[in-house]
C-alpha cells in the first residue's frame, strides 16, 4: 500500500459512513410525514402494511427507492471510475461506450410493441418487457462494440470509443424514429423513462438490479491494481506482468453489464459517472485502489441526495431524479472542459 493510501485510509470509511446516513435519513423525507421509528417499530412487531399506512410508505415506498438508489448511484460511479482508467479518458462516462442508448433504445422500442401487440406485456415478477428489452439492448451494444473495437486480435482504446460514440449516435437515431412513429399518449411514457427516475421502486426491482451489479462490482475492485499500472500504458503494464488484454475485457465486460443493469431498471440517469470519481479523485488521488470503493460510496450518496430533492423539493409533482443530475452534472461537465484546457490536458 503506498504512502498516500495510507494516509489517507480514513475517507473509506468516512463514505461507508455517509452511505449508511443515507439509508437511514433519506427514507424520512418526502412529501407524506411519517413517524419513521413508529413504523420500523411496527413493522418489527408484524404489523401489516396494509392496515398501518407509514408502514406501507417506510417499507414498500421509500426504503426499497432509496436503496435502489444506493445500488444504482454506486454501480454509475464504480463503473465510471474503471471506464476513465480503461479509456485513459477523463471525459469518460458509464455512458460514453454506447450501452445507455442501446437500452434505451430497447426500452422505448418495448413501449412501442406494447400498444401493437399487447400480448407480449408479459411480466416476470419485477422484469416486464420494458426491462428485458432494456437490457437485451444494452447487450446488443455490448457486443456490436467489442467486436468493431477489437483490432489486430487486441482491444484498441480508440476504437472502442470511436465505436461507442458511433453506437451511441445510431441508438439515438432509431429512438427518435420509433418516437416519431409512436402515438401521442405513448410519448409521456417514452419521456418519462428516458428521463431517469427511481419511482416505483420495490424489492423486486431493487434485487433485479442488485444481482447482477453486485457480483459486477467485486470483479470491478479487484482490479484496482492492474488499472493502476494500466495507468502507465499499455506497454509498461505489459512488461510489469499486467494481462492488458484480459485486464480490458473484464473491465469493459463488467462495467457494461453492470449499466445495463441499472439502466434496464432505472433508465439513463446521466452524470453520475463523472461527477463522483472526479470529485473523489481530488480526495484521494489517482489510485484506485481508494478510489474506487469510494467512489462506489459516495457515487450511492450521491443519487440519493439527488432523489431525496427530486421527491422532496415540490410538494404538487416530482421531478424525475435524471434531471436533478443533469441540471448538476451539465455545469460540472462545463467547469471540466475548461479546467483541462486551462491546464493543457484537452
Amino acid at each position: 500500500m503506498s504512502s498516500a493510501i495510507r494516509r489517507r485510509w480514513w475517507l473509506a470509511p468516512a463514505a461507508l459512513a455517509l452511505m449508511l446516513a443515507a439509508a437511514l435519513l433519506a427514507p424520512l423525507a418526502g412529501p407524506e410525514q411519517i413517524d419513521a421509528v413508529a413504523a420500523a417499530r411496527a413493522w418489527w412487531s408484524g404489523a401489516d402494511a396494509v392496515q398501518d399506512w407509514q408502514v406501507d410508505i417506510l417499507m414498500n415506498i421509500r426504503l426499497p427507492r432509496v436503496l435502489l438508489g444506493l445500488v444504482a448511484g454506486a454501480t454509475l460511479a464504480l463503473v465510471g471510475a474503471v471506464f476513465q482508467a480503461l479509456l485513459r479518458n477523463p471525459l469518460a462516462t458509464p455512458y460514453t461506450l454506447g450501452v445507455a442508448s442501446g437500452g434505451s433504445f430497447g426500452a422505448v422500442a418495448a413501449i412501442f410493441l406494447g400498444e401493437w401487440a399487447p400480448a407480449l406485456a408479459l411480466r416476470w415478477g419485477p422484469i416486464g418487457l420494458v426491462q428485458l428489452m432494456a437490457f437485451g439492448g444494452a447487450l446488443a451494444a455490448i457486443m456490436i462494440i467489442w467486436w468493431l473495437a477489437r483490432v489486430g486480435g487486441r482491444l484498441s482504446t480508440n476504437e472502442l470509443l470511436l465505436a461507442g460514440v458511433t453506437m451511441g449516435l445510431i441508438f439515438s437515431a432509431l429512438i427518435m424514429a420509433t418516437r416519431y412513429l409512436a402515438s401521442p399518449h405513448l410519448l409521456r411514457d417514452m419521456d418519462r423513462w428516458l428521463m431517469g427516475q427511481l419511482s416505483g421502486a420495490t424489492w423486486g426491482t431493487l434485487a433485479a438490479v442488485a444481482l447482477p451489479a453486485l457480483p459486477a462490482a467485486v470483479v470491478l475492485l479487484l482490479l484496482a491494481r492492474p488499472l493502476d499500472q494500466l495507468a502507465l500504458g499499455e506497454e509498461l503494464a505489459g512488461g510489469r506482468g499486467v494481462d492488458v488484454v484480459r485486464l480490458q475485457f473484464w473491465s469493459f465486460l463488467m462495467g457494461s453489464l453492470a449499466t445495463g443493469a441499472v439502466v434496464a431498471t432505472v433508465g439513463p440517469i446521466g452524470f453520475v459517472g463523472l461527477i463522483v470519481p472526479h470529485a473523489v479523485r481530488r480526495l484521494t488521488g489517482p489510485g484506485h485502489v481508494l478510489l474506487l470503493p469510494v467512489s462506489l460510496l459516495l457515487g450511492g450518496v450521491f443519487l440519493v441526495a439527488c432523489d431525496t430533492v427530486a421527491r422532496s423539493a415540490w410538494q404538487a409533482v416530482e421531478i424525475p431524479v435524471g434531471i436533478i443530475t443533469s441540471l448538476l452534472g451539465g455545469p460540472f461537465f462545463i467547469a471540466l472542459l475548461i479546467r483541462g484546457r486551462s491546464r493543457g490536458r484537452l
